[in-house]
């Protein structure tokens, strides 16, 4: 077992490395998964990505914040799966606002300079998720680390 110093480093490295996620979301009962161009914060309090705001998954975080964030290292090669990771974050989901923005908004564009116009479009919002729980598996051992309060 991974100490939660290191489990944090695995989280570090890890979405430092992937520019993409899965979001999972629910409305009436059916989830919904959406691919996410993710940021994290270096505290991994928060994960944020940018929506349209006539989407979905907009839809489905206003509705109800609760939401699922997956990254992984997957390697589409591989043959042995037992040095591979998986990480789902548990978390609430809320347009960002105020100094939380701008500051979200700063690391998300260093990340992703490409989608800057995406970013400052009126039709856009930040979406913050509040992180509570990080759930770490491999092939052979799954691991839970409480975001830091």
């Amino acid at each position: 077992m991974e100490s939660e110093a290191d489990l944090r480093n695995v989280l570090r490295s890890l979405f430092a490395a992937q520019r993409l996620a899965v979001l999972g979301t629910h409305d009436g009962g059916q989830p919904y998964s959406n691919l996410i161009a993710f940021v994290h914060t270096d505290n991994l309090k928060h994960l944020a990505f940018v929506t349209g705001r006539a989407t979905r998954k907009y839809g489905n975080v206003l509705a109800d914040g609760k939401v699922a964030v997956l990254v992984d290292d997957r390697k589409p090669d591989a043959v042995d799966f037992s040095d591979q990771v998986a990480v789902t974050a548990l978390g609430t989901a809320a347009e960002a606002r105020g100094p939380e923005k701008e500051e979200i908004t700063q690391l998300y564009l260093a990340k992703h300079p490409s989608l800057k116009d995406f970013v400052n479009s009126r039709s856009s919002a930040l979406v913050s998720i509040r992180v509570s729980e990080y759930i770490v598996a491999r092939f052979d051992s799954v691991q839970r680390v409480a975001a830091p309060d």
